[in-house]
């Protein structure tokens, strides 16, 4: 099964599309808002739509976290349209299941998935354009998007495995 996994902003959201048997990528980029998830539901049989979801620590937050969870809205009413299911993942629970760890920071998760899927490139996951490895073209927020989708398989996978 195909999944898409969302990483939202404000104005453009990074996304893969994932394989759920082997967690590969079959597309991924940052596109405009306005533009996903509408157009990889168009392209790919996908099975579900997994988003990274907001969560409140008691903090102050800005105008920014607020247009996010408008986007959040937005994608999920547009998967229910395609009569796609719809899970929500938290960062919490990504850093947790990836480093196991509240305090990981973006670097932490990078590398728990550099270590875990890179074949040959085990610095920086991507390889060369000759010799491309697991992560060849990823770039900023895709690394979150495919964070997100992995602690999304992998837990259903314990939860039915």
């Amino acid at each position: 099964m195909l999944i898409l996994a969302i990483d939202p902003g404000t104005t453009q959201s990074a996304f893969c599309l994932m394989r759920t048997e082997d967690q590969s990528c079959v597309q991924f980029g940052i596109r405009a808002n306005a533009e996903l998830p509408g157009t990889v539901l168009e392209e790919y049989p996908v099975g579900r739509v997994v988003i990274e979801m907001v969560a409140s620590y008691g903090m102050p937050v800005g105008r920014e976290v607020f247009e996010t969870c408008v986007w959040i809205g937005r994608f999920a009413q547009i998967a229910e349209d395609w009569y796609m299911p719809v899970d929500f993942v938290y960062r919490r629970d990504v850093k947790l299941h990836l480093c196991g760890s509240a305090q990981a920071n973006d670097a932490n998760i990078r590398h728990a998935l550099i270590d875990r899927f890179a074949v040959h490139d085990l610095k920086n996951g991507k390889g060369t354009k000759k010799n491309p490895d697991w992560f060849y073209g990823f770039a900023k927020d895709v690394w979150a998007a495919y964070a997100v989708g992995v602690t999304y398989i992998d837990r259903k996978d314990e939860k039915h495995g």
